[in-house]
């Protein structure tokens, strides 16, 4: 977070800071500056009273122009000029017509008051530089016109500190200007950090209360959804169990059934099986809810399972004109996997794959033993689904509605469910698609 200031927030800054500086000197000088008549008193007796009226003039000039240029907004600077002229005044006068037994004490008084503004003041030093000489310059008048006494006798009275306090507090402005507008930029960068962070901050809070919102609308989307789940597959139980008694009541007429009947009643049985399975783990609240699937794995001839599969698919092949080519091996190889959702893999690939064939092209299914790993091969030589589309099919549980003149809209939710299957049962899963057609390879670790 990067906070930056403009010139102009600087400048108001300063000024405000100036003008409090202006007003506790002000205030300053109107209560104390008409108590040193009370050293003129001491010490210059026959003056003291004219001096008196002069300083509570200069007060109240000094509260008039204060109170103006407040009133207005007027530069600062401009009234502590004023201010210190009026003072440097008086006490020039004082410097040049006491006795010389007083010189010390006034032209001592005269360096305090410059010593005391120059440590309150709040401007550039350049401003107290002027103020010296013009005290230097009224001194110089004063002396020409008043004083009874030459030159060297005031700078042995006094005049030389006079002049030393002067000089040395004229550096004081310059440092303290530079640290107080040091500190001024420091706090409105802080003030300006922390404006940003409420508002950061706010930002937060609004945005946490939309993301509670729209988790309490998902939260509710979620349970219509298990609702739905809930009652959907508890009606396609029911289905699925019609679909099997009925199944089983042609099947005992099985000596009115020719043996193509008979093989398809047998594939019905054992489909609406396959279906009561999944829906069973569709019902479990506790499968839905987990991170990880759960298999029931069992022993089985896994080149069976794929025979079985091919030929449930030999049909649906035929109506688009394409041709299975069976290379499936005879010889059992043995696999612990959960038949099931494996046979589900090999059918969601064969399927997708008829279905994004072309017409009059040729399929070949292969399988083989490799390296104590049984292998699943589709061999599709015809037009190319294409490398990135398949990446998307893949890797995404979403529909790929984008048709083509040779392919029918492409659903990735199968191959998609097919790669997930086979890495949660630990097989490994290889696709690709070029020049040369489109290729599916499945690896299950067999048993001994």
């Amino acid at each position: 977070m990067f906070v930056q200031l403009t010139k102009e927030e600087l400048n108001k800054e300063i000024s405000k800071k100036a003008w409090y500086q202006t007003n506790n000197i002000i205030w300053m000088i109107l209560f104390v500056y008409p108590l040193f008549s009370i050293v003129d008193f001491i010490f210059a007796n026959n003056y003291w009273l004219q001096f008196f009226i002069a300083r509570i003039i200069t007060d109240l000039v000094i509260l008039g122009l204060y109170s103006i240029f407040q009133r207005k907004n007027y530069n600062f600077r401009i009234l502590l000029h004023i201010s210190l002229f009026l003072i440097s005044v008086t006490s020039a006068l004082l410097c040049n017509i006491v006795d010389i037994g007083e010189l010390n004490v006034y032209y001592l008084l005269f360096g305090a008051i410059f010593l005391f503004f120059n440590l309150q003041v709040f401007w550039e030093p350049i401003n107290s530089v002027l103020q010296a000489l013009l005290a230097l310059v009224l001194l110089g008048i004063f002396f020409i016109l008043f004083s009874q006494y030459n030159l060297e006798t005031v700078l042995q009275n006094g005049g030389t500190v006079f002049f030393i306090i002067a000089l040395v507090s004229c550096f004081v402005p310059g440092a303290r200007y530079k640290i107080i507008e040091r500190d001024v930029r420091s706090q409105l960068l802080i003030t300006k950090s922390n404006e940003q962070l409420k508002e950061q901050n706010r930002d937060i809070a609004e945005k946490n209360n939309i993301i509670d919102a729209q988790y309490d609308e998902l939260r509710k989307l979620d349970n219509h959804k298990n609702n739905f789940i809930n009652i959907a597959g508890h009606d396609l139980k029911n289905l699925a169990g019609s679909i099997i008694m009925s199944n089983n009541m042609i099947k005992e007429e099985g000596y009115r059934l020719s043996a193509d009947q008979t093989e398809f009643v047998g594939y019905i049985a054992e489909s609406a099986t396959k279906m009561q399975y999944l829906l069973n783990k569709l019902m479990d609240v506790k499968e839905i809810e987990s991170p990880e699937m759960r298999f029931k794995l069992e022993v089985f001839d896994i080149n069976s399972e794929v025979q079985h599969i091919f030929k449930g698919l030999t049909e649906t092949a035929q109506m688009k004109n394409i041709h299975l080519i069976d290379e499936i091996q005879k010889t059992p190889i043995n696999v612990n996997l959960d038949r099931v959702f494996a046979g589900q893999v090999f059918q969601n690939l064969l399927s997708n794959a008829i279905k994004f064939s072309q017409t009059n092209n040729n399929i070949k299914v292969v399988t083989s033993l490799q390296r104590q790993k049984f292998v699943f091969e589709i061999i599709d030589e015809g037009i190319s689904i294409g490398q990135r589309e398949l990446d998307d099919m893949f890797n995404k549980l979403n529909a790929l509605t984008e048709a083509s003149e040779h392919t029918e809209n492409r659903v990735g939710l199968g191959l998609s469910i097919a790669k997930l299957m086979t890495q949660e049962m630990g097989g490994e899963i290889s696709y690709r698609s070029d020049d040369h057609g489109n290729y599916f390879r499945v690896e299950f670790y067999v048993i001994n």
